[in-house]
C-alpha cells in the first residue's frame, strides 16, 4: 500500500512539473492576461508589456495621476524607473524595467505585504493607458 501511495504522489508531482504550469514551478499565482502572464511573487504582481520603456513609463505616471496619488516620488533612470506614491492610504510602488526594444516589465506592490487585487487594478489601468490614443 505504501508503494502505491508513493507512485501516486510521484505521478502527480511529475505531471505538475512537466505540464509547464508557471504557478506550480515558481510557487506563485499566475493569471492570464492580454499583455502576457501576471506573476504574483513575494507581494509583487509582475507582467511584461509589449511597448517601449518610455511609453510604459508614461502610462504608469498617468495611472498614478488618475488614481490621485499623493506624495508621488518618481525616479527614472536609463532603462528603469520606480514610482512611489500613496494611493487611497496605501503605499504603492510601481517599478518598470527595460527588457528589449518593445518589451518592458512592470512590477506593482500595494501595501507592505502586497495586495494582489489592488495590484491587478493598477495593472489594468496601466494597460488601459497604453491602449488609449493620445
Amino acid at each position: 500500500m505504501i508503494t502505491r501511495k508513493n507512485w501516486l504522489a510521484l505521478l502527480i508531482m511529475g505531471i505538475l512539473f512537466t505540464s509547464g504550469c508557471p504557478a506550480a514551478v515558481v510557487g506563485g499565482a499566475a493569471v492570464g492576461a492580454g499583455s502576457g502572464t501576471y506573476f504574483y511573487i513575494n507581494g509583487e504582481l509582475k507582467t511584461d508589456y509589449y511597448h517601449s520603456f518610455d511609453k510604459v513609463w508614461s502610462a504608469c505616471e498617468k495611472t498614478v495621476a488618475d488614481m490621485r496619488g499623493l506624495d508621488v516620488e518618481p525616479l527614472k533612470e536609463i532603462g528603469s524607473g520606480k514610482i512611489s506614491a500613496l494611493i487611497e492610504n496605501e503605499k504603492v510602488q510601481i517599478t518598470a524595467n527595460y527588457k528589449a526594444k518593445n518589451l518592458t516589465t512592470v512590477s506593482v506592490r500595494v501595501g507592505v505585504m502586497g495586495d494582489r487585487l489592488a495590484s491587478q487594478l493598477l495593472h489594468d489601468k496601466i494597460a488601459d493607458n497604453l491602449t488609449k490614443k493620445k
